[in-house]
This record gives structure tokens, sequence and C-alpha cells, in this order.
């Protein structure tokens, strides 16, 4: 009686609003299970070791937007080739970026149930042999190429969706902001560098050689050096009795002796199979949108080049033009770098804040209970500003083209654009990911449909939107998605650590229940 008592009253503590850190000092002389906190396993790699990894993944995460972009300097050349008009083979475009937005929602909630090695594996297989297919694609097989296509794009556009899973598995919160922002230079430099790269093959060597380039880094560093890092399987000892789960070449952890791992504790609590139930949580939703409406804008940046540049600055040609996109790819790059800085540094401040709050008192901030910290501020608070900035250099991109300025104005202003895009969608991931670390992949892969889905429209309408009003109105137009997102970053921040916490409450209140019914079953 006295067991099922106790555990009743836990469960009415935390269903009445007592943190979780309450309750866990309340009874922490009673339970054998809260009387040591658990391990989350976020020390089993080394900073080194870490930064290893995120390195690596961001490697990997730039074949996503490399296969998409890489592609465009080529269609012309395609078109010729297969005997079909412009918009047939554009139409390769749009199913590629269907699969980009769709093929994600499958693989991120499958890696994160049977770890991060195995479907990233199976992604990059599926993108090689995709890739050696289209290389030896007969002209004379249009179909083919839309089917191969199609399959390019369900393997490369989920390697984005596991490695920010990845980075949630090995970062706390802490830590979390500098790994995001080094991850996403990778699959964000992809659409800068990968017109730049394109071109060049597609005039020297043919449009094949885009897709034998593509087959090469794969073929090197596919699965060779990156261990799993998924908690569940490392805490099972997997890697230990499945090959898939072990590197090839075991260099990040080599020196760690198989009695040397940091023994870990598996959560109890239940991961959903099914990403679509996060789209229930209106503080996740908030963060979609400015991330996809933010994505949208940087976008309609990089889709219009080409045409623009060609029609504004004859002296171009097809190769300076796609140097012109290096200007984006600047700014992507230190903006990515500075902005994960940023996040680390403000989650520091604000978390020190909590504890001198705590100070003098028995209630402590842990991995687990950090509801003290008011982390949508540390995240979110400083990117109203930086959309306003988005907006203002999106209406002045479209003037100066318009008035046909110097070409220094436009791409000045592409790469604060690149910049301040970045540090707006990486902070919104950088939150995604500490709202719902045990779904870091299927939160991204949510992201992930969304942006694609709105960039998607953005990319398609926007020619007939400079052709209706000309380029100066048409970006001005454009420039009020980003004045939009300021609003939804008040609201998110206004009733982000209300559902926070309440997931986290929900969550200790599973765990409790799954401890206190084998002990009343005695």
């Amino acid at each position: 009686m006295t067991s099922h008592s106790g555990s009743e009253n836990d469960k009415k503590e935390i269903a009445e609003g007592r943190t979780p850190v309450q309750v866990e000092q309340l009874h922490s002389d009673t339970s054998p299970v809260q009387s040591s906190p658990p391990q989350l396993g976020h020390d089993r790699f080394s900073k080194n070791e870490k930064w290893s990894i995120v390195i690596f993944t961001a490697f990997v995460g730039i074949f996503s937007p490399l296969t998409a972009n890489i592609y465009f300097p080529a269609i012309p050349t395609i078109s010729k080739a297969f005997n079909k008009s412009t918009e047939l083979i554009n139409l390769t475009v749009t199913m590629y970026m269907v699969l980009q937005g769709i093929a994600p929602m499958l693989w991120g909630p499958v890696s994160d149930h049977v770890g991060r090695r195995p479907i990233s594996a199976l992604c990059l297989l599926i993108l090689t042999l995709s890739c050696i297919g289209l290389a030896l694609t007969p002209t004379s097989d249009y179909w083919l190429l839309m089917v191969l296509r199609c399959l390019q794009a369900t393997g490369s556009a989920s390697t984005i969706a596991i490695g920010a899973g990845v980075i949630g598995d090995i970062s706390t919160r802490a830590e979390r902001g500098g790994f995001v922002g080094v991850f996403t230079i990778g699959p964000m430099l992809g659409p800068s560098i990968g017109p730049v790269i394109g071109g060049v093959l597609a005039d020297k060597l043919g449009w094949r050689s885009i897709f034998c380039f593509e087959v090469v880094p794969q073929l090197m560093l596919l699965h060779r050096f990156q261990p799993e890092t998924l908690l569940s399987i490392s805490a099972k000892n997997k890697e230990d009795t499945f090959l898939i789960y072990k590197p090839v070449i075991p260099v990040i952890g080599r020196g760690r002796r198989k009695a040397d791992k940091i023994p870990v504790r598996p959560t109890q609590s239940k991961i959903p199979r099914n990403p679509f139930g996060l789209f229930l949580n209106p503080d996740v939703d908030a963060l979609l949108l400015i991330s996809a409406l933010t994505c949208a804008v940087f976008y309609s940046f990089l889709a219009t080049i080409s045409t623009l540049f060609k029609d504004t600055y004859p002296f171009l040609n097809e190769t300076t033009i796609g140097l012109c996109f290096l200007a984006t790819g600047g700014g992507v790059s230190i903006g990515s770098t500075v902005i994960g800085r940023i996040l680390d540094m403000e989650y520091q401040r604000f978390k020190k804040s909590a504890e001198s709050r705590l100070s003098g008192t028995s209630s402590k901030l842990t991995v687990n209970h950090e509801e003290g910290i008011a982390l949508e501020q540390a995240r979110l608070r400083l990117l109203p500003f930086f959309s306003v900035i988005l907006g203002i250099t999106c209406a002045g991109y479209g003037w100066c083209i318009q008035r046909k300025v110097n070409i220094a104005a436009p791409l000045i202003l592409h790469f604060i654009g690149g910049l301040v895009s970045i540090c707006i969608m990486n902070a919104s991931s950088t939150m995604m990911i500490d709202l719902v670390p045990s779904q870091s992949s299927s939160v991204t892969a949510c992201n992930n449909l969304i942006r694609c889905i709105l960039s998607a429209v953005i990319v398609s309408v926007i020619e007939l939107i400079i052709k209706a009003l000309g380029t100066g109105w048409t970006y001005v137009i454009m420039s009020s998605m980003s004045f939009l997102s300021v609003p939804l970053i008040y609201v998110a921040m206004r009733i982000g650590p209300r559902y926070r916490v309440k997931r986290q409450r929900l969550k200790e209140a599973e765990e409790l229940a799954r401890i206190v019914e084998p002990e009343e079953k005695k």
C-alpha cells in the first residue's frame, strides 16, 4: 500500500505543476532510481572526437544540396542531348525537390530507432548507385532520367535529417549551438558551390561528368569513419554485436578500451515513430514556419542569379555567373560559424543567470532538468533583428538589379542575405533539437519538408512575378516573408516555455509510470 500510495502522489505532483526537480528532491531519499542522476552518454566522446564527428557529418551533408544544384548549369545541354524541351527537363528538378522533402520523413524517424549508421549507409548507397545510373543513362530513355533523379533525391536529402540526429546524440544544450553552426556549413554551401562545379564540368567534360564527380567522394568516404552515435544502440552494446554499427576504420574512440566505456542508462520514455505528431506542438510549428519563410527568401536570391545577372550584366558568361554564387556561400560560411558561437555564449549566459537565482537553495540545474533556463530567449532573442536585416537586404537587392547598379552592390547584398539567413535558420533548428532531442532526426525531417514545399513554390512562381511586376517589387514581396517571421519569433518565445515544460513533465510521468508498474506487480 505504501509503494502504491507514493507512486500516485508522485504522479499527482507532476500533474499539478511541480517541476520534475522538485519531485526528485522530495523523493530522493526513498527512490533508488532517483538517488543518482542518470548519465545521458553525451560524454561518450571527447571534445575533439565530437568535433571530428561534426565535421564529417557536415561533409556528408553537402551532398543533398550539391546534387540538386550542380545539375542546373547542365539543363540546356541535357535538354539537347535527350531531345526534350526545357520544361520537361525542369520537371526532373521539380520531382527532385518533392522527394527531397518527403524522403527524410521516412529515414529520419527510422534512424531515431535503429541507429544512424545503418540508415546513413543505405542512403549513401542509394545516392551512389543512382549517380552511376545517371552517368550511364541512354539519351533515348527520358523516363529513366526521371526515375534516377527521384532515387538520387531519396538518398541525398536524408543526409541532413540524419546528420541533425547525430548532433542531437552527441551534444548537450550548452555545446549544441556551435555544433549545429559547423554542421550546417555543409548543407548550405551546396547551393553556392554546386552551380560553379556543375558549370565547369558540363562545359569542359560534358554533362555525364557531373554525376561521375558526385560518385568519387562517396566511394572514398562511404561510411568508413563515422561511429554509431544513437544512445540506445550504445546502451545495448549493439555496436559489439552487429558489424553495421562498427566503423570500417575506427579512428574515433579507438583509444578507449571496452572496459572504459561510459555506462549509460537508456531513456525510459517511448520515442514516437510517427514524425507527424510533432506538428501538434504549437511552439515547434512556430519554429518550422520561421525556418521555412527564411529559407524561401534565401532561395529567392539563389534561384534567379543566373537569369537576372545574365540580363542585367551581359559581360558575364556561364563561368563568371557561377562564381557569383560564391558571395552567398561566403556569407553562409561566416554566418554559420558566428551564430554557433553566439548561441553557445547566450546559453551559458542565461544558464549562469538561472544558477545565480538558485544559489542558496537546494535546487540544482541538471542535464535533464533545465526548465529554469530561459531557453527560448537564449536561442531566439536576436532573430527579430536578423529578420529585419534580411527583409531590407532582399528589397534592396531587387531594386539594385532593376536599376542596374554596379555588380558589387548585389553581390554584397547576396553576402549579407546568406549570412543573416543562416543565422536565423541555424538558431531555429538548434531550438527544435533542444525541444525534442530524442527525435532530432524526425524534427529536422519535418523542418526539411516545410522548407522544401515553400521554397519549391517560391522558385516555381518567382520568374512569373518578375515578368508581371518587375524585379524591384517582386523582391519587396519576397521581403514581406522575412518581416512576417518577426511576430512568429515573439510567439515562439512567448508560448515556448509553457509547452516545453509540459512535454518534460509528461516525459517524467511516463518514466515514473514505467518504474512503478513493475513494483506494483511485485
